[in-house]
């Protein structure tokens, strides 16, 4: 797990924005930076430079990764042919744990990358704790059979709180979803307007 876990709760706060849109965000009530003073202070002006480390935080944030996880996504995009801003949210999409998030096997992209280290997910029918592992075209993801009775699972399923993007095949009764192909970013439903292409900005700097 990363160590994002206390401080979660007040990354929107930070952000100025419902980062992962539920109705239960700490910003929906309290629209303002977290801190003693973060009433008062309000919001500031940002440099170029500030806008750009936001765009990033802001993502890095949404999938909850570290710094050292995140720029290594980055540099993977880096090495491949194409759109560099294109295929880090597509490499980004591909995680095992951004995976079980978008098929509503969790109601949250924490408690997802939780399910996959406590091995509650099968990949093509094994067992995988990693919540990094890099789902390839036409796998298929499901929630172990003794798992799908987890309150959490079954909630989450059951709600269905976020949209199926169009790149994955989800059965919500049997908690199995297939990965068809890697999205572009228009595909993803972010609840917010990411800025990848300031994210490249950034670390090319």
């Amino acid at each position: 797990m990363t160590k994002i876990v206390k401080s979660k709760y007040k990354i929107s706060r930070r952000l100025g924005k419902s980062l992962w849109g539920r109705s239960k965000d700490a910003f929906n009530y309290r629209a303002f930076p977290p801190g003693i003073h973060g009433a008062a202070a309000g919001r500031k002006k940002y440099s170029d430079f500030g806008i750009q480390l936001r765009a990033k935080q802001q993502l890095k944030g949404y999938y909850n990764m570290t710094e050292k996880q995140f720029k290594r996504v980055y540099e993977e995009a880096v090495r491949k042919k194409g759109d560099t801003s294109e295929l880090l949210i597509g490499l980004l999409e591909r995680r095992l744990d951004a995976v079980v998030y978008r098929a509503n096997f969790a109601p949250t992209i924490f408690s997802a990358r939780q399910l996959v280290s406590h091995k509650h997910v099968l990949v093509n029918g094994k067992s995988c704790n990693i919540p990094s592992y890099q789902v390839q075209d036409g796998d298929v993801i499901e929630i172990k059979e003794k798992s799908k009775q987890m309150p959490l699972v079954m909630e989450a399923t059951q709600k269905q709180e976020r949209e199926i993007p169009v790149y994955l095949e989800v059965d919500a009764a049997k908690m199995t979803a297939k990965y068809i192909r890697q999205p572009i970013y228009v595909d993803v439903p972010y609840p917010v307007q990411m800025e990848p292409n300031l994210v490249i900005e950034f670390y090319s700097r």
